[in-house]
């Protein structure tokens, strides 16, 4: 059987952020389509276990861990070095590692908060993202695809410098795309609204918060991570061949 525009059969696929959530949901998708997945984060038994349990699942594709912290370029260099002895090239990348370690006001957030965000939503983000095109690059294209958020679009009350690093991702999503075209690199951005996962808990999980915020989705919930997971597949996939440097809300209708 022909493989369908969405499937990623044989593809080399890096998700980042891997071992909960939105991740989590992406390298399960990704491995029922076909793809070889390697899912990253900082802790490898959490990786093992969750690699194990997805394989076990009967996919078409296959679940590696590899651990790494990727605000830190030694160790991010290590997994890609990993990787490409092992596969000899990255199809797909998916960025969605990201921290958000302050909840309250902008000028209330301390300078190590600041510091800490950037380095992880930022300057990770653009490390591994300017290191696999790289290798794309040479192996003759590939997809990057960034987990930014309807808060880089509207900012998050008491969300600050995390809304400030999604909007500059918003931003590195289309200087990227145009950039890297020529060499047969896609870069487009994925942008969740509210989502049950453990990193937005500081929202899903307060009840006073969760009665404001929901009047504003017109489809009037939060998302599952299995939501979100298919706009992944979509920007990965041939299905999407013509289609660079956009950011994809998936929000619920918030941002209509």
């Amino acid at each position: 059987m022909s493989q369908t525009p969405f499937g990623l059969s044989n593809k080399v696929a890096l998700v980042t952020g891997a071992s909960r959530g939105i991740g989590e949901a992406t390298a399960r998708l990704f491995a029922s389509q076909g793809a070889r997945v390697i899912i990253s984060s900082r802790r490898q038994e959490a990786l093992d276990e969750l690699a194990e349990k997805i394989n076990q699942e009967g996919h078409s594709g296959q679940v590696i861990g590899m651990a790494c912290h990727i605000g830190d370029q030694e160790s991010v260099e290590n997994l890609l070095a990993k990787i490409s002895e092992k596969f000899s090239t990255i199809d797909v990348l998916v960025n969605n590692a990201a921290t958000n370690p302050f909840f309250g006001e902008l000028i209330e957030t301390p300078a190590s908060m600041v510091d800490k965000t950037i380095d992880v939503n930022i300057k990770g983000y653009l490390m591994i993202s300017q290191l696999v095109a790289k290798i794309m690059k040479k192996n003759g294209g590939g997809s990057i695809i960034n987990t930014a958020s309807i808060n880089g679009v509207i900012p998050g009350a008491m969300q600050g410098i995390y809304s400030i690093t999604k909007a500059a991702v918003i931003s590195m999503t289309a200087s990227m795309a145009k950039e890297t075209a020529r060499y047969g690199i896609r870069v487009n951005a994925v942008l969740p609204g509210l989502t049950d996962t453990k990193f937005a808990s500081a929202l899903t999980k307060n009840e006073a918060l969760l009665k404001s915020i929901l009047p504003m989705i017109p489809m009037a919930r939060m998302a599952q991570p299995e939501e979100i997971a298919p706009a992944f597949l979509f920007l990965a996939s041939d299905a999407a061949s013509y289609i660079t440097g956009i950011s994809l809300p998936v929000d619920g209708g918030i941002l209509c």
